[in-house]
């Protein structure tokens, strides 16, 4: 089971009034996922990024029936959960960035608890389950930004439930931007960094459009 513990980077919350969450994948670490930020155009940000307990969220594949997940995958959300509201701030002042299994826990925890959030960039992941449990999710996601990108074929993620997931974001009204690109590999890209920003997801708070 997981407890919060985080790691934090730049300058404080008081200071920034923005919190970018960043989910580290299976066998990563916050420290990894944080050097992410690197590349992206958050410098004006409030870093915060959730330590998985033995630098893994839950035990299985994301498309195993959820119940071979618990109780793990249930305290991975209550810990994203528990961490967006240490962050002090409203929702649509909060961002997300994750990649693979951090990428579906980001996913899984904003349709969990939709909202108007400041932005969601999924770095190849998509909804957990062996199917769609459309029932879990509810609410109203207020045209937040979210983009997800994913390599074909990627070995973890079947860009069939990359779309899957699109449907229901934009069911629950995500402004939803999905980029598939042949032959990627499990990773992050340049070209898909640049695909996630010209979507709009780390714009300013307030700026209105998509950049």
């Amino acid at each position: 089971m997981h407890k919060l513990q985080y790691e934090t980077a730049g300058k404080p919350v008081a200071e920034t009034g923005k919190a970018l969450i960043m989910i580290h994948g299976r066998g990563g670490s916050a420290e990894d996922i944080l050097s992410l930020a690197d590349a992206l155009p958050v410098g004006d940000f409030t870093l915060f990024a959730p330590k998985a307990v033995s630098n893994s969220w839950y035990p299985y594949s994301f498309l195993m029936p959820p119940e071979r997940n618990e109780p793990w995958l249930s305290s991975a959300v209550e810990v994203v959960g528990k961490l967006v509201k240490e962050t002090g701030l409203p929702m649509e002042r909060i961002w997300f960035t994750g990649f693979s299994q951090g990428a579906c826990l980001t996913l899984e925890y904003i349709a969990r608890n939709a909202g108007k959030y400041g932005g969601v960039a999924a770095f190849t992941g998509g909804l957990i389950g062996d199917r769609i449990y459309r029932d879990k999710y509810m609410g109203d996601l207020g045209g937040t930004p979210v983009f997800i990108g994913t390599g074909d074929p990627d070995p973890h993620v079947p860009v069939e439930r990359v779309l899957e997931t699109e449907k229901v974001l934009k069911e629950l009204g995500a402004d939803v931007r999905v980029r598939v690109y042949p032959g990627m590999g499990h990773t992050i890209t340049q070209k898909e960094i640049e695909d996630a920003v010209a979507a709009g997801v780390w714009r300013s708070v307030g700026s209105g459009g998509r950049g």
